[in-house]
């Protein structure tokens, strides 16, 4: 009898390796539909970019567990996969490669542009914009990044008549203070901010 049989209890069960194998892919399927956004080098790394890069690991993960439910497998006696297994790990699958290629599809469609704002806040925090352009609405998203160079979400958001792109034009103020910062957008006289228009900044120090 070889060690790996005669004690099985050292082993990881086929169980808990299949559901750390569907729990990664499930993180890299809620990455891929989530705004985030990264700053390395000055330069922005979209967030379907991020999310790609995720969802890479993730499936490498997932593929680890599944190598080692089947090595759990050879040394002890087999155990029946759960139906649900497959279809919801062809799920996830799906909705992490759906939502990247949403992200950089929108990005093309509506010729999405990014801006690292100057200057930077207390600590570095720094404001990131990015402005898309469709028929005859201009959006624009900023993004508060701090250290790690990763924002995890939007920090405000505006519409802009006619396709203005403020931040592209340099329409805006970026003012800081000891709590955070406000940036204010502005339209033209002819293409006047809609909806929104300022935006807290701040990187939670």
């Amino acid at each position: 009898m070889t060690e790996a049989r005669a004690r099985p209890g050292l082993e990881p069960s086929p169980g808990v390796l299949a559901a750390s194998g569907v729990g990664s892919l499930a993180l890299g399927a809620v990455a891929s539909w989530s705004d985030l956004l990264l700053v390395v080098g000055g330069r922005v790394v979209p967030g379907w970019g991020v999310s790609a890069v995720l969802f890479v690991l993730t499936l490498a993960l997932w593929r680890a567990f599944v190598r080692a439910g089947r090595r759990v497998d050879a040394v002890l006696l087999p155990v029946a996969r759960p139906g649900w297994l497959r279809p919801v790990t062809v799920l996830l699958i799906g909705a992490a490669v759906s939502g990247i290629a949403w992200g950089a599809l929108d990005d093309l469609i509506s010729d999405a542009r990014y801006y690292v704002l100057r200057p930077t806040g207390p600590g570095g925090c720094t404001a990131v914009v990015r402005e898309t352009s469709y028929l005859v609405i201009g959006n624009g998203e900023a993004y508060a990044v701090g250290r790690t160079g990763l924002a995890l979400g939007e920090a405000g958001s505006w519409v802009v008549d006619d396709g203005y792109r403020p931040v592209a034009a340099g329409t805006y103020t970026l003012d800081w203070e000891g709590d955070g910062g406000l940036l204010v957008v502005s339209g033209s006289g002819t293409d006047p901010v809609v909806r929104g228009g300022m935006t807290g900044i701040d990187c939670g120090w």
